[in-house]
């Protein structure tokens, strides 16, 4: 199923990180796309300048940043969107991503990504917002689920459904998180298949996987190690609804060697085949929805 926008798959990506730049640029790894931490290049020249506009020549990119501050009081930051918004056109980037939180109020970043009451007041506040800022970066704005430790008593709906009107009434399609699915779901109870039911298929933009670490109470979303089995099958639970999706593998702590991220990466796209091909009537099927990807990535790779 295609998305609202008619936005390309993208295919199968990882992380763009300094740990790798040289290799990266040495190797020419067939990556189908690189996902960029928006903030660590938007003040800074040099090497990894450099190395993002190597990449972009290449191979798609896409930003992912974490100081939008979407759902503070505070007023939108227009010199930082600015610096995002010239970013975004250096690479040619065919979406931005944040996250559905705030970061800081009273002009203080805590660098963290904190929870907000969901409610019909964050949700108008919330959706003004990201109408604001897509109009103002010209380009789509697509919000991630967070992982989450504590629910607020403001709280008058759940997060899926708060998601599903908060896409309808901004505009803007939803990076979903399926490990964030799984975490939060393990914090605090919820059903991460009905949740992961719940998403309108036509709004999931992209695909975030990522390992996390068992605290044996609680889980946390460590970006540390492999995607585990729980969080793969859910994946494949998304895919059977929604078809093939831009996905991507994070690993920003205890980074092993590119190759092993890479395979991580390749998993995703194993996984969605399973998946498709579970779900197909016939091989025949499988073989035009597989055949029409490989096409979107062939059309944005050149």
């Amino acid at each position: 199923m295609a998305n609202r926008w008619n936005l390309p798959v993208l295919g199968y990506g990882i992380g763009l990180r300094t740990v790798h730049f040289a290799e990266i640029l040495e190797r020419r790894l067939a990556v189908d796309f690189f996902e960029a931490i928006t903030e660590n290049f938007l003040d800074t020249g040099g090497r990894p300048l450099h190395v993002l506009d190597r990449v972009a020549e290449r191979t798609p990119v896409v930003l992912h940043g974490v100081s939008l501050n979407i759902g503070s009081t505070a007023p939108l930051d227009f010199a930082y969107l600015g610096k995002v918004k010239e970013l975004a056109r250096r690479v040619n980037a065919p979406w931005v991503t944040d996250h559905l939180c705030w970061t800081g109020v009273a002009g203080r970043n805590t660098h963290d990504l904190l929870p907000l009451p969901l409610n019909e007041e964050s949700l108008e506040h919330v959706a003004a917002r990201v109408r604001t800022v897509q109009d103002f970066l010209e380009r789509p704005l697509h919000l991630e689920n967070p992982s989450t430790y504590l629910e607020l008593s403001a709280s008058t709906m759940g997060e899926a459904e708060f998601f599903v009107r908060l896409t309808e009434k901004a505009g803007c399609g939803l990076l979903l998180d399926v490990n964030n699915v799984f975490v939060s779901s393990f914090n605090h109870g919820w059903d991460a298949e009905a949740y992961v039911d719940a998403i309108p298929a036509d709004r999931v933009v992209q695909v975030h996987l990522a390992g996390h670490t068992d605290k044996g109470t609680h889980l946390l979303d460590t970006h540390s190690d492999h995607v585990r089995d729980e969080v793969w099958t859910l994946y494949e639970r998304l895919v059977r609804r929604i078809g093939a999706v831009t996905t991507l593998v994070e690993w920003d702590a205890d980074i092993p060697a590119l190759d092993v991220v890479h395979a991580e990466a390749l998993m995703a796209k194993d996984a969605t085949a399973r998946a498709l091909r579970e779900d197909a009537p016939d091989a025949t099927n499988l073989s035009e929805t597989v055949d029409e990807t490989e096409l979107a990535n062939e059309a944005v790779a050149a």
